[in-house]
């Protein structure tokens, strides 16, 4: 439940405002839970209030443990004290705490002294405590004094746990609002943490550096470029729901509701391809990606990617899952493309496409510890978050996720094995020099870091956060946590490489809707894209085998992409399908006839001479046209007969 550094919460909320469920949302991903519950049983003829009891019993998962203080409440505190720090604890709720503190079998009380002594645990703890109290300050003032001194107790039992604790929200409605931090504006980044010192609030070594995002390089992005809009009218990165929060923190956890793309868009975009004016048979394999930008924008008739920004991650792995690489090398890569050289930048800036590169936490060795600490990987998950939502509001359309690390192969081999089943051997590459040979040993050592690494871990859960925690390491994390608010903003990403792909096979347990708003474009013959891509059901658009780095070979692809979303988005219908007749102030095209054996004129009145007969010919008026010639003159007068007699 620890985000920020802020280790205990003050859930509040009226009558059947959700409190209680969004306490135990807060503390869904701890491993163990001890349920603290503080009301007395209940009146065996109140079937309703019993009912209520026992709606949150069933509510508690099987590995909660329950403990009851009604009978004591002065033990509340004391357990509170005793918690270690790798407890959390839920204490539900200090209505029920204050009722049997006032009750008559416990007077005379000191409720001021309890109440102190409460607050003080609360703030020496050093366990995970989420505590859920009524608030009853905007209700009106009871009218009998048991009631008024109800009241009274909770309203001070509330403002010295709040006190004491280092956040506090307020749950309307089922939504929560944080009163405690202030939520202020504040530069886009890692979230600072906050709150009183504690030990597992130390960052961990290597994680994200408490700065600004890093600079987005040639070309920059608008600075507040307008949303684009669907066909009906909303934004394509518009938020689309509310999250758990921890004042700037988001609380990342299993099963979280994201959007998916428009399940009607996408299939009418491919219909309607059949129906365009284009001379040949269409657009083969080309057109599941008409079909995805359809779906991720939200209308049949997609347009190209305006606006794109490729996150370059640079994290690297130590031990054994680095076998083989240069020293140095993955650092001079990021360097190179922050000064906008080599393949990446330059195939950014032809596309048009900005290049942001991001330092992620280094991993340990994995085979002999756990690759990141549990607190590095909820800040790495935010990270990310917050680099995707960075890129919506500055109008990004499509994120393009490379990776530069030494190990990052070994890495997501290790995830995939973790996750899928997979064999190291099965999915890891073969180990290229830089003089282009084939190094057989290196391969070796990578397989047995990912071996030994599965082998230390054989008993550990295999929950999304703990794969994370113990194979995946800081690139990976961040990259999970790109994917994630990237599909809460509704903007697609392509991905490119191991990494992005063992990030999309984390995001399943986590949001299983991210899987659909990511594109491969090509595997690139690489066994770990191949495996994940069949596993997430993500089919390659291209096969060329591109192998230029993570994320180059996307850009590689992307024009081809772009080319075919503007030709789609401008062709009309064939004429034969209703796309319309040519233009009426065009002149009618009449085809030419074959020559005949004369000239030809477009002179008015022009009569084409017969073939010549043994007179000549004349255009006189009241011209007839000479018949074929027989063997004698021929005449229209009537022709003297030789003997002398008239025909009768």
């Amino acid at each position: 439940m620890s985000v920020d550094g802020w280790n205990t919460v003050l859930v509040l909320g009226g009558i059947r405002s959700g409190k209680s469920e969004f306490a135990e949302s807060l503390v869904g991903d701890a491993p163990t839970v001890r349920y603290v519950a503080t009301s007395a049983d209940a009146d065996p003829e109140d079937t309703e209030w019993a009912a209520r009891l026992a709606a949150h019993r069933e509510r508690r998962p099987g590995g909660w443990t329950t403990e009851e203080t009604a009978d004591d409440p002065r033990r509340l505190a004391d357990v509170i004290a005793a918690a270690g720090p790798n407890e959390t604890l839920l204490v539900d709720d200090l209505g029920g705490w204050v009722t049997v503190l006032l009750d008559p079998a416990h007077q005379p009380a000191d409720d001021v002294a309890t109440i102190a002594e409460l607050a003080a645990a609360v703030r020496d703890s050093e366990a995970r405590i989420v505590l859920v109290s009524p608030e009853v300050g905007l209700s009106l003032v009871p009218t009998t004094p048991l009631g008024r001194a109800f009241t009274d107790a909770l309203g001070a039992a509330n403002r010295a746990v709040a006190d004491a604790c280092d956040a506090v929200v307020l749950v309307v409605a089922g939504q929560p609002a944080w009163l405690k931090p202030a939520v202020t504006p504040r530069a886009a980044g890692v979230p600072a943490q906050a709150g009183p010192a504690r030990q597992d609030a130390t960052p961990a070594a290597g994680a994200p550096p408490e700065t600004p995002l890093p600079d987005v390089l040639t070309p920059t992005a608008p600075a507040a470029p307008a949303a684009p809009v669907n066909a009906n009218g909303a934004a394509w990165a518009a938020p689309t729901m509310a999250l758990p929060m921890v004042a700037t923190g988001l609380v990342i956890q299993p099963g979280m509701e994201l959007p998916m793309p428009d399940e009607y868009a996408g299939p009418q975009a491919v219909d309607r391809l059949a129906s365009l004016d284009v001379p040949g048979a269409g657009f083969g394999a080309l057109q599941r990606v008409v079909g995805f930008a359809a779906a991720t924008q939200g209308t049949a008739t997609p347009t190209p990617w305006a606006t794109v920004r490729v996150l370059l991650l640079h994290g690297d792995h130590a031990g054994g899952a680095a076998a083989g690489t240069v020293p140095g090398e993955s650092s001079r890569r990021a360097r190179q493309a922050r000064a906008g050289r080599g393949a990446l930048a330059r195939l950014a800036a032809e596309s048009g496409a900005s290049l942001q590169v991001v330092d992620t936490p280094s991993a340990a060795p994995m085979e002999h510890e756990p690759a990141l600490g549990a607190t590095a990987v909820e800040s790495s998950l935010r990270y990310g978050w917050r680099l995707a939502e960075e890129a919506a509001d500055a109008g990004v359309q499509l994120l393009v996720l490379g990776a530069c690390g030494a190990g990052t192969e070994a890495a997501a081999a290790a995830v995939l094995a973790a996750t899928a089943g997979a064999e190291a051997p099965a999915v890891l590459g073969r180990v290229i020099t830089a003089s282009g040979e084939i190094d057989d040993a290196a391969w070796m050592t990578r397989c047995a870091a990912v071996r030994d690494a599965l082998h230390r871990t054989r008993r550990s859960p295999r929950d999304a956060k703990d794969v994370l925690a113990e194979l995946g390491g800081g690139d990976i994390a961040v990259a999970t946590g790109v994917l994630l608010g990237a599909t809460a903003r509704r903007v697609p990403v392509m991905l490119d490489g191991p990494v992005g792909l063992a990030a999309g096979m984390i995001s399943r347990d986590l949001a299983g809707q991210a899987r659909h708003w990511c594109l491969l474009a090509d595997h690139g013959g690489h066994p770990a894209v191949r495996l994940a891509a069949d596993v997430l059901g993500l089919t390659p658009l291209l096969d060329l085998r591109l192998d230029l780095g993570e994320g180059a070979n996307a850009l590689t692809a992307l024009p081809l992409l772009r080319s075919v979303l503007a030709l789609t988005a401008a062709l009309p219908a064939h004429p034969r399908l209703g796309g319309g007749e040519p233009d009426e102030d065009e002149p009618d095209f009449t085809e030419p006839q074959p020559a005949g054996p004369g000239p030809t004129s477009t002179e008015p009145d022009f009569t084409e001479p017969q073939p010549a007969g043994p007179g000549p010919t004349t255009v006189e008026p009241d011209f007839t046209e000479p018949q074929p010639a027989g063997p004698g003159p021929t005449s229209t007068e009537p022709e003297p007969d030789p003997s002398g007699w008239r025909a009768g």
